[in-house]
């Protein structure tokens, strides 16, 4: 029986060794993207730009949206290898989140710019406030912490301006102080600002190539 035991003990000791290893050479690839986050949730564009001239002779040309070609990723364990992909699940969820908000910033700007008063202006914006929590809270309530936190990272990269200062900007110092102490209670900060070279260099890399349609 002991040495039942033995053998038994042996066999799962050689094959978490061999598990771990196979996991450990995980690599980054197409198929394993679409094996580990789903079909892409964006597609290639084409455009047709007109006629040009090419060897004498008049021929279409298209144009095609960008296309990335990055060092094939080699993640070091299986954690690396979830993070990674942890990360690229969420962004699929956030990121198009982040282009609503991106594109409700602009028409916001554009609109107050064009309201003569400070009267019109607090108006507009005591409005807009009441629509978008309207229409943003019952999504961003389903969002898990993590997907939170990276909402914000996107906000600030796709506006350029971190949600501390769109809210200080557009609704006084005072609510920007409350929600970042608010959002300080769960470890988040809407003072947090994306560092695509750095700290969220796979965040970026996963970015593009989700909008180019290759994630």
């Amino acid at each position: 029986m002991k040495r039942l035991l033995q053998h038994i003990a042996l066999m799962l000791c050689m094959f978490l060794g061999i598990a771990g290893t196979v996991r450990a050479q995980i690599k980054a690839d197409a198929q394993t993207d679409r094996d580990m986050t789903g079909e892409p949730i964006f597609s290639h564009s084409l455009y047709y730009t007109g006629m040009v001239e090419y060897d004498g002779e008049m021929i279409p040309s298209f144009a095609y949206s960008d296309f990335y070609v990055f060092k094939k990723l080699v993640f070091k364990n299986a954690a690396q290898a979830k993070k990674y992909y942890k990360i690229a699940n969420n962004i699929k969820k956030v990121y198009p989140i982040a282009c609503e908000i991106q594109r409700t910033v602009n028409r916001t700007i554009a609109h107050l710019d064009s309201l003569p008063t400070k009267k019109e202006k607090d108006a507009y914006m005591k409005k807009a406030e009441k629509d978008l929590k309207a229409e943003y809270y019952p999504r961003l309530k389903k969002l898990t912490f993590s997907q939170g936190k990276l909402l914000i990272k996107l906000i600030d990269r796709q506006c350029d301006m971190t949600g501390y200062d769109l809210i200080k900007q557009y609704m006084g110092g005072f609510k920007a102080g409350f929600y970042n102490a608010f959002a300080s209670l769960f470890g988040a900060s809407l003072k947090k600002e994306y560092d695509a070279e750095v700290d969220d260099r796979l965040t970026e890399r996963a970015i593009l190539l989700i909008e180019s349609g290759q994630m």
